[in-house]
Parts: C-alpha cells; structure tokens; sequence
C-alpha cells in the first residue's frame, strides 16, 4: 500500500518546485498592479454615479449618460485589468483615454457646466488618468526586472 501520509518539510525535492516559486514570484510581482486597477474600478463607479450624487442628472442627462457609459466601462476594464494584470498593459491605454475624455467631457457634451459637474469630472478623471499610469508604469518596471 502506498503511503499517503503528509510529511512536514522541504519541497524542494518537488520536481515542480522551480515552477511553483517563478510563478509564485509572478503574482507577488504584479500585486501591485491589481491594487491600482482595483482602484480604477472605484473611480469608474463613481463616475457612473456622479450625476446622480452631485445631482446635475436631470439639469444635464447628456453628461449623465455619458458618466454612466465611461464609468461602467471603466469599471469592467478595471475588473479585467485585475483579474490578469500582468496582460493588461495595452488596456491601460484606454483606461488613460477614458480618463482624459471624463476631464474634457463636461466642456465637449455641455454648454456652461456647473461647478460641481466640472469638479467631480476633473478629480475623478485625473484620479483614472493617475491610476492608469501609475499600473503602466508597475507593469513596464515588472518587465524590465
């Protein structure tokens, strides 16, 4: 009979135990990555739900609609993004795109935004443009190593 007991002790006589490690090391490598793209995640929530927390939804359903649109896209690129960061270098692109459309959107959709429209799209877009070259910058850093 076979003994299937577990032993304490080394794996090192494992023979997948040089894989295990380089793949161990990989994922403790783009953690960082994931934390930055959780963010995005957030950032893309509240953008989505900005009109309606600010309240300027029904004074601009243009730039409500537009909020919805890119939040909930960036969230679900923010959720790709950390469920496999270390493929996700050609998304931070449009992530850093939609960033810039959210800062610029209140000018482009609207005439004469309000204070709060232009403050809560400028922080929050900023905010994704930050965190877009923040993971690129992880991710390129994570290569070159």
């Amino acid at each position: 009979m076979a003994d299937v007991s577990h032993r304490r002790g080394d794996i090192a006589g494992h023979p997948d135990a040089t894989e295990m490690r380089e793949r161990y090391a990989q994922i403790l490598q783009t953690r960082g990555v994931a934390a930055v793209e959780e963010l995005v995640i957030l950032a893309g929530v509240w953008i989505a739900v900005s009109a309606y927390t600010v309240h300027f939804a029904a004074a601009r359903p243009e730039l409500a609609i537009t909020n919805l649109v890119v939040g909930i896209a960036l969230a679900v690129l923010g959720l790709c993004m950390s469920m496999a960061p270390e493929r996700s270098q050609d998304l931070n692109f449009v992530v850093l795109l939609l960033g810039a459309w959210t800062i610029i959107a209140p000018w482009v959709v609207t005439r004469s935004p309000d204070t709060g429209m232009v403050l809560s799209n400028v922080i929050a877009g900023a905010c994704v443009c930050l965190f877009a070259l923040t993971a690129g910058g992880l991710l390129m850093s994570k290569r070159r190593t």
